[in-house]
């Protein structure tokens, strides 16, 4: 078992990020570190279950855990308040009470869902981020950020609650099928742009001969950072992380979270952003074309699909998360490695840059 352990420091306290190969067969050894033996529930979506679950029931089972399986429809879809009460009420007919914790086995969707209900369970228990894919394990299992969506926009309603644990088993990527390995790269490539051009030109010249595991710890401790500094988003330093992201999520709802991976709409996100950025930040063109192509490299969408609206883009973009008072806080780039946090744009510039698409 191969491991390396990235510390994430949060107000009170910190937890490490174990980033390795071999590790979902022995999850209860390095579980047991940190947790005691209790009832647990595994929280998985049915195609991840299928892979891996019983391997995970298997190791905490040998362990003396207490596992119970609790598997959801794959998709964004999932991520509602309905999901939730029945989530938590198959853990009550399980047996989960306060000493118990939540492994949540899968990509984004499953982590901020899971991490969610143990938010809210028994007014907060332990949980541990087991994700499954790429995107998950470079951002969204790092930083206590859980949520669920509604009609108005996604991830509207949350909590902040770090796991106890998080368990990248790179390994686990080696299951996934182009598409959805592919999507993980847009927030790889949004590491490099907001804060690393060196991680940034490596991706440009080596392309898929990349180590995994090196790939996976760095963005790991990219994350790791900006969360450390700026743990409740509050003195701007973690919207920073936000990057593409704005257009990015009205371009999901627009097309009612079926269309495209969310990864697939952050890469159209960062393409606005670079055009906005051009106009309000003085982003180089070759800059530009550069990060366009970047994303090209792995088979990311840098025009929109016909199919979805751009008015309903631009309709759902006011109720992000990131607007302030009526004004969003947009983040834009003047050069490869480097971000900044703006009040200038305006829905006029998101407009014209979403028509560019």
């Amino acid at each position: 078992m191969a491991v390396t352990a990235v510390l994430v420091r949060v107000e009170n306290g910190a937890y490490k990020a174990h980033v390795g190969s071999k590790l979902i067969d022995q999850i209860d050894k390095v579980i047991s570190e940190h947790l005691p033996r209790a009832p647990c529930a595994v929280i998985s979506d049915a195609n991840v279950a299928r892979l891996f679950a019983d391997r995970v029931k298997q190791s905490l089972t040998s362990a003396r855990y207490e596992p119970t399986l609790i598997t959801i429809p794959p998709g964004e879809k999932s991520k509602s308040l309905e999901q939730v009460g029945a989530i938590c009420d198959q853990m009550t007919a399980a047996g989960s009470d306060r000493s118990s914790f939540v492994i949540a086995l899968g990509g984004g969707v499953v982590g901020d869902l899971a991490g969610f209900v143990a938010a809210i369970y028994h007014r907060g228990i332990p949980y541990v981020q087991v994700p499954t894919t790429l995107l998950a394990q470079v951002d969204s299992s790092i930083g206590g950020k859980t949520a669920i969506n509604t009609a108005a926009g996604k991830n509207l309603i949350g909590a902040l609650h770090h796991p106890a644990l998080v368990v990248c088993d790179v390994d686990l990527l080696r299951t996934l099928p182009p598409r959805e390995l592919n999507q993980g790269f847009a927030e790889v490539i949004k590491h490099a742009i907001i804060c690393d051009t060196e991680l940034f030109e490596s991706l440009a010249k080596f392309g898929r001969e990349i180590d995994l595991e090196s790939l996976v710890r760095r963005n790991v401790e990219i994350k790791a950072e900006f969360v450390s500094a700026d743990e409740r988003d509050e003195n701007g330093r973690r919207a920073l992380l936000n990057f593409g992201h704005t257009v990015g999520h009205a371009i999901e709802q627009a097309g009612d979270y079926r269309e495209l991976l969310h990864g697939e709409a952050v890469s159209l996100g960062t393409v606005a952003a670079c055009d906005i950025s051009v106009r309000k930040a003085a982003l180089p063109e070759t800059h530009r074309s550069k990060i366009i192509a970047l994303l090209e490299q792995f088979d990311l969408p840098t025009r929109l699909p016909s199919d979805i609206s751009r008015d309903k883009i631009l309709r759902a973009i006011p109720f992000d998360k990131k607007f302030d008072r009526g004004r969003v806080r947009f983040v834009v780039t003047p050069k490869i490695g480097t971000a900044r946090l703006t009040s200038d744009v305006t829905m006029e510039d998101i407009e014209e840059a979403v028509k560019r698409l």
